[in-house]
């Protein structure tokens, strides 16, 4: 039989669900806080905040060491309540790393004093028109890419991120034209991306900053690195990937006459696997063949599954403090109007079912692995509020965001 769930950080699932309703977003701090000594040895450790971007969770990072990419204006504002401080310091404490300038942005990274990791030729004249003298990263398409879904790739031309690495001297001529120095490059080719793939990126990284030249004082290994979803799924083996890079940055570092910093850029490694989603089912149902437990929680809430056919880890909890629960194969779904809103789906919206223990009314569904882009793609469809988050802290269950409330839904909006 299939283990049931009682407990999240040694605290009582009913009873979270009790204190703070459902569905709610758990986190365990526990385990951001060992994933981050995992990557100790880079010298900088930059957290990707679009995996999981609530500004607890960020404090919790800066009070760890960690620095923060922003990928918006939002992320950069997010940054900011969170305790980052703007400027160039060494490592700079926030990175605004994008594709392109909205104006707004491009406001407040001239105005702040926010370093910028440009993703296009463009950014460069746009930010060197406004701030010449500075100081700019450059994110490279390698021209490879790969994740764990055509939708995660960000390498190669098919993806719409990063300098295409073919294009390396125009942009050292947009640079000199506009006075402004190429410090540093980064490479991100795919989230959920394995081991091989990853280390072909160090080599590319090598050949790119030779193009570049001394200007270069630091090297971003990017992010992507594998989290396990299933049982069996392997861990990455970070001292080897570490080794690798370390290998690379040495060879630059001789080739300039100086010290390169080596980043990376985790985002679902820090996250995901301290993050779960507990949602009360509402209702079991037979439709012919198969059994449908139906939760309050949909792709409102978690959009993994019907974006990528993501699969999420599932326990049972009961609600009356059962041990035993003989299992059943059933499809796990939510409340929305949308065939698509099933938890147990795979990539191209293939219904699956999922061998669970029996479960009633009032019994909770615990999503696991739903730390990374779990909250931060919700949304308010089917006029859904957005559910509460919680952070487990030593020992303590504490609200970190408040459930939003049905006036919240229409407070932004006007009749005319």
């Amino acid at each position: 039989m299939t283990p049931l769930l009682h407990q999240i950080a040694d605290l009582s699932i009913p009873k979270l669900a009790s204190q703070f309703g459902t569905p709610l977003y758990v986190y365990d701090a526990k385990v951001i806080v060992e994933r981050i000594g995992h990557l100790a040895s880079f010298d900088v450790t930059r957290y990707a905040q679009k995996a999981c971007s609530n500004i607890a969770i960020l404090d919790l990072a800066r009070r760890n060491n960690v620095v923060v990419d922003a990928v918006s204006a939002g992320e950069i504002h997010r940054a900011l309540a969170a305790g980052y401080k703007p400027g160039f310091d060494d490592p700079p404490q926030i990175v605004y790393t994008a594709d392109i300038f909205d104006r707004e942005t491009l406001d407040m990274v001239v105005d702040l004093d926010i370093p910028v990791n440009c993703g296009s030729p463009d950014m460069i004249s746009q930010y060197g028109e406004r701030a010449p003298g500075k100081t700019i990263t450059l994110r490279i398409n390698p021209g490879f890419g790969h994740g764990h879904s055509q939708k995660t790739n960000t390498g190669g031309e098919q993806s719409k991120h990063g300098i295409w690495h073919q294009q390396i001297e125009e942009c050292i001529e947009r640079t000199a034209e506009h006075k402004v120095t190429i410090a540093g490059l980064h490479m991100h080719i795919g989230s959920g991306t394995d081991m091989e793939h990853l280390s072909q990126v160090s080599a590319a990284m090598e050949r790119a900053a030779l193009a570049v030249g001394s200007s270069i004082t630091s090297i971003s290994a990017g992010g992507g690195l594998p989290t396990p979803y299933r049982d069996g799924d392997d861990l990455v083996d970070i001292a080897a990937y570490f080794e690798q890079w370390d290998a690379t940055r040495g060879r630059l570092a001789q080739q300039f006459g100086h010290h390169v910093s080596l980043e990376i850029e985790p985002g679902r490694y820090l996250a995901a696997e301290s993050g779960y989603l507990i949602a009360e089912v509402r209702a079991v149902k037979q439709m012919g063949g198969n059994v449908y437990y139906l939760l309050d929680a949909g792709f409102n809430n978690l959009a993994r599954p019907i974006m990528y056919g993501s699969y999420h880890p599932m326990s049972v909890c009961p609600a009356n403090g059962d041990t035993e629960r003989p299992d059943r194969q059933v499809v796990v779904g939510g409340p929305l109007c949308e065939s698509g809103d099933i938890f147990t789906q795979e990539d191209g919206g293939f219904v699956s079912s999922r061998s669970l223990p029996d479960a009633k009314i009032g019994d909770f569904v615990v999503i696991g692995c739903a730390g990374a882009y779990g909250y931060t793609m919700s949304s308010n469809y089917n006029s859904k509020p957005l559910c509460a988050e919680v952070l487990i802290q030593d020992g303590q269950a504490q609200l970190i965001r408040e459930r939003q409330s049905l006036e919240d839904l229409t407070r932004l909006e006007r009749i005319p």
